[in-house]
């Protein structure tokens, strides 16, 4: 996913401009550290109090130049409005976090309001359209049959939640003045892999397949989770 954001924003912004970034629900703050090590200036906003000492850890090892780019804010992404003005960010990523939102358009309207003109939304969702795809593969036949007419699922961590359907965000987008521009498959072959699994020596190709998967039709329509990438006008 990573691959896909840098390609986005490669493909909006003149190599080397200094972007500012907003991280919604940044967790331990991995993309927003990274962000920050290119050069961006990153705000990561969080509502998880381990979550956040965790980030604040990492940052802690970094050196001065970078920490100086990044700040952590507590906070919902609900209540972006309380903490920025509008238009005050060209990149805003909300990853992994529309699943834990019952009612997520509030949310994403908050989240286009907080780019300037021209800027880039990122979302890493879960794919709805694709649910029986883990149960189905892991021979839990029951589970798979269950999925299909619903965007309900249980996740690893044993939390009942939700998923997004690529049809319904993409109307969500256009209206609220940040339609679609690009959309990516994200864990198309991995998805079953354990949390645990070790690292495989050709992980360069797995990272490859993976990549080429997650732009191809059809493999990205079943993959475990969408990148959609949206352009506020």
């Amino acid at each position: 996913m990573a691959r896909q954001l840098d390609e986005q924003i490669a493909g909006r912004y003149p190599v080397g401009q200094r972007l500012r970034i907003l991280d919604v629900g940044m967790g331990q703050g991995t993309q927003a550290l990274r962000l920050a090590r290119a050069g961006h200036q990153v705000t990561g906003l969080e509502q998880d109090a381990k979550m956040i000492a965790a980030a604040r850890q990492s940052l802690a090892c970094e050196p001065d130049g970078i920490r100086e780019r990044m700040r952590i804010i507590e906070g919902d992404g609900r209540d972006t409005g309380v903490h920025f003005l509008p238009g005050s960010f060209d990149v805003v990523l909300c990853h992994g976090v529309l699943m834990y939102v019952e009612e997520p358009d509030p949310l994403l309207a908050g989240l286009a309001r907080m780019l300037a003109p021209g800027g880039l939304l990122s979302l890493l969702v879960r794919n709805g359209d694709a649910l029986a795809m883990r149960p189905g593969m892991s021979g839990d036949w029951a589970g798979a049959l269950s999925s299909f007419d619903t965007t309900a699922y249980r996740n690893r961590l044993g939390l009942d939640v939700r998923a997004d359907r690529l049809t319904t965000l993409t109307a969500t987008l256009a209206g609220i003045g940040a339609p679609l521009n690009a959309w990516y498959g994200v864990r198309v072959f991995t998805d079953t892999a354990a949390d645990d699994a070790e690292i495989p020596a050709d992980v360069g190709m797995l990272l490859a397949a993976e990549e080429r998967a997650g732009r191809t039709d059809p493999y990205r329509g079943i993959a475990a989770l969408l990148h959609l990438c949206g352009v506020r006008g």
